[in-house]
């Protein structure tokens, strides 16, 4: 029994392999979406790729995403790099459906592949299938709408552009494309960086939505020094003609320093680590030893757990934009944070996490890799309040940290650091208000409404002129009737109500008479001139 067995069961085995290898190649590919790379979709813009990209596709995969922005708008796309490995597009190739059309097939060098392509509806289907092959990149594309027709892929690098001066729109999903970038937000980036992924870096945009950014180019500088920034590290770069820098917003002031240095009264931890010196000292590594401008030891806890925290008083409600860490400071204390989460709060509220941009999840965010490297994290939306704690979450040896807020005043922010999804609208006007900036204004007298009013002073004087100058006349009119009722009845019909206005004959000199012009629709027709008789004139210039 055992050895029948055990023949069934090699029979079994070599049947479904030679099924295997002689399965047509759609039987044999994987299943649906595993050729699909990095995906970042929002509702108005995005990044897609094939799987391992820049690296080789693998072999019989299929990747298939339906992306769809606003109702109303037209879907705009770009195609950043397309290398797949086929002559036919039998195999192996990329189209785009939408409702009315299909583009591509695309592969190889059997046709043009359009840099941009505008489709009349708001949503396609992006299919890319791959059979057997040896080597090819697959594919990146970005989309956005009709909103942005100024989109540019991931790809995209500041030596591409001649200008001194331009604006851009990244779509979302940039930040984990590959390709590097040189230089850091102070000092500006080497023109060879990645456009978009330097925004990320530089806390322009974030990563998860996309967003306008303003670029100026400027002469290079013989060395660019690489930070750790919002999750990406930027590369040391040498001597460049071009270095290029994102157009500041004016909120991005050291918190600690810009009015004034804070007190240490205002700055707590949950403990702090008292360390025996080797001779003996005591040493204090106490919360006031956590500002990043103070040179020497950090701020170090206790004790090691997810209950420690560094809290900071601003002294009043400030716009935080952003936060720069490093660990110890000491290379024989390699002690540092790797990741923290943010906490903050007003007068008399209760503490509130920061949360991811489109998750209701806690925002965990990347510290530092050794004791004294500078890491810089921004808060896109960025965080009101008067208090806030760093608590961490991951560390190394010991809980050690120095700090720097970076952000402004209230009254000094404006309205590009609110993004749309932040907002919601006023009930009255319809105009959006951000959450954390409403505020009660007494109406300004403008321009309008003081010219308005000396318009008013000029106006109503004519106009009370005019009404007297006519009610003068009504009562001149009403005279002469009741004179001539009283000195007989002209011949005509018409003479016995003739009124105030009748044609003048030429023969007779006007006195004291007004002329006024009337306007015909016909061109032709003369204009006709009446005249306003006086009283003077009433009894011997009228026409019968």
């Amino acid at each position: 029994m055992g050895c029948s067995g055990g023949l069934r069961a090699a029979r079994s085995a070599l049947l479904a392999l030679l099924l295997g290898l002689s399965a047509p190649p759609w039987l044999q590919a994987e299943k649906l979406g595993d050729g699909c790379g990095n995906m970042v979709v929002y509702q108005d813009s995005g990044t897609l790729a094939s799987k391992n990209y820049p690296g080789t596709y693998p072999n019989y995969t299929v990747c298939e995403k339906k992306i769809q922005i606003p109702q109303g708008k037209r879907l705009i796309l770009k195609i950043g790099d397309l290398d797949i490995e086929s002559q036919k597009c039998e195999s192996n190739y990329l189209t785009i459906l939408s409702s009315s059309t299909i583009h591509g097939p695309y592969c190889g060098n059997v046709m043009p592949v359009p840099k941009e392509i505008i489709l009349d509806t708001n949503e396609a289907t992006i299919r890319f299938e791959s059979g057997s092959h040896v080597s090819g990149r697959g594919f990146l594309l970005s989309y956005a709408s009709s909103d942005h027709p100024d989109l540019i892929t991931c790809l995209e690098r500041a030596n591409h552009h001649m200008k001194n001066e331009y604006s851009r729109y990244c779509p979302a999903g940039c930040r984990d494309i590959a390709g590097d970038i040189s230089g850091n937000i102070v000092e500006g980036y080497r023109d060879t960086s990645l456009l978009c992924k330097s925004a990320i870096h530089a806390g322009v945009v974030a990563d998860e939505l996309g967003g306008q950014i303003n670029v100026i180019q400027q002469k290079g500088v013989s060395r660019y020094k690489g930070i750790l920034a919002n999750g990406i590290l930027s590369q040391d770069g040498s001597l460049s003609d071009k270095r290029f820098v994102f157009t500041s917003n004016g909120c991005n002031k050291s918190l600690s320093l810009g009015d004034g240095f804070i007190p240490n009264s205002h700055i707590t931890a949950s403990s702090s680590w008292e360390e025996t010196s080797e001779i003996g000292e005591s040493v204090q590594w106490s919360p006031d030893k956590a500002w990043l401008q103070v040179q020497g030891i950090s701020w170090a806890s206790n004790h090691s757990s997810h209950r420690e925290w560094l809290e900071i008083d601003l002294g009043e409600k400030k716009r935080i934009t952003g936060i720069r860490t490093t660990g110890s400071t000491m290379l024989k204390f390699n002690f540092y944070v790797k990741t923290f989460i943010m906490n903050y709060k007003n007068n008399n509220s209760k503490w509130r996490t920061y949360k991811g941009i489109l998750s209701n999840e806690e925002k965990v965010f990347q510290g530092n890799s050794n004791h004294g490297d500078l890491v810089r994290n921004n808060f896109i939306p960025p965080i009101v309040a008067r208090y806030v704690r760093i608590i961490p979450q991951t560390w190394h040896q010991r809980i050690a940290l120095k700090v720097e807020l970076i952000g402004c005043r209230i009254m000094q922010a404006n309205n590009s650091f609110t993004h749309p999804m932040w907002q919601r609208p006023s009930q009255s006007t319809g105009v959006a208000v951000g959450k954390e900036d409403r505020t009660i204004t007494e109406p300004i007298p403008s321009e309008e409404t003081s010219l308005g009013l000396k318009l008013t002073a000029i106006v109503v004087p004519v106009l009370v002129g005019l009404c007297l100058f006519l009610l003068s006349g009504i009562c001149i009119c009403a005279t002469i009737r009741k004179r001539e009722t009283k000195g007989g009845a002209y011949g005509s019909s018409d003479a016995q109500n003739p009124g105030c206005w009748k044609q003048i004959k030429q023969p007779f000199v006007r006195h004291q008479s007004t002329e006024f012009t009337i306007s015909y629709n016909n061109e032709k027709e003369t204009p006709q001139k009446l005249d306003l008789v006086t009283s003077d004139m009433a009894g011997n210039s009228y026409i019968f």
